[in-house]
């Protein structure tokens, strides 16, 4: 077991006396280990420490985030946040397993580079980008509605236009 500070010697360094009170230990809190994060890193550590503990936790982990990916990923078509849910999932996996957390820092960096580069351009470019995602966002959400439901949904909308 390792010795703690106080514990057997006295503030100047010098051993204890044999039979004298032993000096209260001391705890040295480290300012990364504070907070929520710390918190987390702690448990995560404890849980670590045990072989059976590590395998659960990355299978928790492995399972976890994989569900969080299946959910965006399915999502993805769809308008709303499915790349940003898929992002979370690689999170959770980033947390466990060391290519996860590569994968999210270059999906990371590049994400910050592309946000960037918008910003940098003129309002008209921008306006060009916006115009393109919607519509690839369109034609991605006609073709699962087709595909998926067998609902067409530009016949649909032309047929209500020409009936009103």
């Amino acid at each position: 077991m390792p010795r703690q500070e106080g514990r057997d010697r006295q503030p100047d360094g010098a051993p204890s006396a044999p039979g004298s009170a032993p000096e209260p230990a001391t705890v040295v809190v480290d300012a990364a280990v504070t907070g929520r994060r710390g918190r987390l890193r702690t448990t995560l550590d404890l849980i670590r420490s045990n072989p059976t503990g590590r395998a659960a936790l990355r299978i928790f982990i492995g399972v976890t985030g994989a569900i969080v990916v299946i959910i965006g990923l399915i999502l993805v078509p769809l308008p709303g946040p499915g790349w940003l849910i898929v992002i979370g999932g690689l999170a959770i996996w980033a947390v466990e397993f060391h290519w996860a957390r590569r994968l999210l820092a270059f999906t990371r960096k590049h994400v910050t580079s592309w946000t960037r580069w918008v910003t940098r351009q003129s309002l008209l470019v921008r306006g060009a980008i916006a115009l393109a995602c919607f519509v690839f966002v369109s034609a991605v959400v006609w073709l699962s509605v087709k595909l998926g439901l067998g609902i067409d949904l530009v016949a649909t909308v032309l047929k209500y236009i020409a009936t009103n």
